[in-house]
């Protein structure tokens, strides 16, 4: 192939955000899922080439026996990482379905949508990514999987999310290429030897595994399509295709394939390495403070500077590691829909208010993190005593432990394994430009299921939650403390009424607690050692709470370059 230096590896995406961090139910295995595409294409139009949702709820609830809201769940999280559907595309179907008045209404407007039946079953393997492996385990010369949470029915499962692991995925994709092509090839004309592969790839079923890889002919300074990849005359008779059929030879592409798949240029490990540290400042960078020069400063790392600027979808990365006891203001073009890894951050606060692709706070304890937009999917997973306080379309939560989720979703968040007294309470904030970066990455504040949370795991029982709602009682508006010029000066779609009636009230205590004071008559000198008074017990009160260093660290203003 002289002058074509192709190089193929595995997206991050749908591992890290569409693979499940639990071991997948018994019946989602190969031979199952290989039986859904015959099954599809025996439906005529409605499962082939297009899966369309009412066939797959019959597959998934009569045949797999999964629960309707784990096949709905399975299938607009296929639709979300596979299709390219616009933002605008998206708010108008959340809109058709907000003004559906009731639960039949709702449901005929799912069965209107359709996935690829290739990129469905693909999606559906790579749940095997958390499938425990006993006879690997034995091998790795361990005799239990260790650090186990639990899975959808009791198994174990490892804790380990993978979600910034870019060498699992690659050596799974290793692992089960010849399972993930036999999905898609075609029936051959004569019989087979037993055992052996099937003959056939179509280009649709290449153009199906485009969604799990992706690859280059210039050394990563552009990125193309597999299909097109490989169907191009220098590379064609290596992958396998023939130009009079129009297919390929599932032997010759998977050997292709193999022998130049490599590790993800654009994933965790190439941005520590090639990557560029990002010099945002920290509340407090100051030489002269013996706060700051005594905390050890964390990471901020980006590969902006390596990713092609016409394929930042996916690719464009920004990890934070490790920040303690500091507040990071950021809204900038380097974060705008950027992925976001957010890793062992400790005693501090993240305001990231740029709409953003994706997001995986992991490991992160005593910290609040209010984000922007997100396009896709959060994953939250092993924090403790976190806030987050964000609008996504999908939220994952998996071994957390008291931490707070202030959320604007239209989709039920899911509740995984391993977590551990989760409060749930409504998006209770704003800046200026909130609404406009809501419209760019697709979600509308009219369509929230922030209180509707899908449980999935055995610890999940009614007489033992593991979540609940935040008790309007202890419920306060957050005040974003930054300066930002925008239109948006209110929480979009208000806040639910219980909590509404909370705020107003609260608000009326302190219009009468005010009256009273200006009424009292008080001389100009008891106004002033009453204030005195006062400004002394709420310095006591942000100490006592731990506000102190909050309220110490705002001056830094939010940071808006181009950086």
């Amino acid at each position: 192939m002289s002058g074509v230096s192709v190089s193929l590896w595995v997206k991050a995406e749908p591992f890290s955000y569409g693979a499940l961090p639990v071991t997948p139910h018994p019946r989602l295995n190969f031979s199952n899922i290989k039986k859904i595409v015959i099954y599809a294409k025996n439906k005529g139009e409605t499962g082939f080439p297009l899966l369309s949702y009412s066939v797959w709820k019959h597959i998934a609830c009569n045949k797999l026996h999964l629960t309707e809201d784990l096949a709905w769940m399975y299938f607009s999280s296929c639709h979300l990482f596979c299709d390219s559907v616009s933002p605008v595309e998206r708010i108008e179907w959340d809109e058709k379905f907000v003004h559906a008045q009731s639960q039949a209404k709702a449901d005929s407007l799912r069965l209107k949508l359709s996935v690829d039946t290739y990129k469905m079953v693909l999606y559906l393997y790579i749940q095997q990514l958390y499938r425990v492996s006993l006879r690997a385990s034995l091998v790795a010369g361990d005799e239990w999987p260790t650090q186990s949470s639990v899975d959808l029915e009791g198994r174990s499962t490892p804790r380990g999310t993978k979600s910034m692991d870019d060498h699992s995925h690659l050596v799974f994709v290793q692992n089960h290429l010849s399972e993930m092509l036999e999905l898609l090839a075609e029936p051959d004309s004569i019989p087979r030897i037993s055992g052996s592969q099937p003959g056939n790839l179509s280009l649709r079923a290449i153009e199906a595994l485009s969604c799990l890889l992706d690859g280059s002919i210039d050394k990563f300074k552009s990125l193309l399509p597999l299909q097109e990849i490989a169907t191009m005359p220098v590379v064609h008779v290596h992958s396998g295709y023939s130009k009079v059929n129009k297919t390929f030879s599932v032997r010759i592409f998977q050997t292709w394939v193999k022998d130049y798949l490599t590790q993800n240029p654009f994933g965790v490990s190439a941005c520590i390495a090639s990557g560029v540290r990002l010099s945002w400042p920290f509340a407090g960078d100051d030489s002269k403070s013996d706060v700051v020069s005594s905390t050890k400063r964390g990471k901020i790392a980006t590969n902006a500077n390596i990713v092609p600027k016409a394929n930042t979808k996916g690719n464009k990365m920004i990890i934070m590691s490790q920040v303690g006891k500091q507040t990071v203001a950021r809204s900038s073009g380097t974060l705008e829909m950027s992925c976001v890894k957010i890793h062992r951050c400790h005693y501090s606060f993240l305001y990231l208010l740029s709409p953003l692709r994706s997001v995986t706070i992991e490991k992160c304890r005593y910290t609040t993190v209010v984000l922007g937009p997100v396009e896709t999917s959060i994953h939250f997973s092993n924090c403790e005593n976190v806030t987050l306080i964000a609008c996504s379309r999908n939220v994952m939560v998996s071994g957390c432990t008291l931490c707070t989720l202030h959320l604007m979703t239209p989709t039920r968040p899911l509740l995984l394994g391993g977590n551990d007294t989760v409060l749930l309470a409504p998006y209770h904030t704003h800046y200026p430009r909130l609404e406009e970066h809501m419209a760019k990455v697709g979600i509308t504040a009219h369509l929230n299921v922030w209180d509707q949370p899908l449980c999935v795991g055995p610890d999940h029982r009614d007489d033992q939650p593991i979540w609940e709602l935040l008790p309007v009682q202890e419920f306060f508006t957050f005040n974003i403390p930054f300066e930002i010029t925008g239109p948006t000066n209110s929480i979009p779609g208000g806040l639910p009424s219980r909590y509404q009636r909370a705020v107003t009230q609260r608000q009326k205590a302190i219009d009468r607690w005010q009256k009273m004071v200006k009424d009292a008559g008080l001389t100009r000198d008891q106004r002033k050692e009453f204030q005195s008074l006062v400004e002394t017990r709420f310095h006591i009160w942000l100490a006592e709470t731990g506000h102190k260093r909050e309220v110490d660290s705002l001056v830094v203003p939010l940071q808006t370059t181009k950086q």
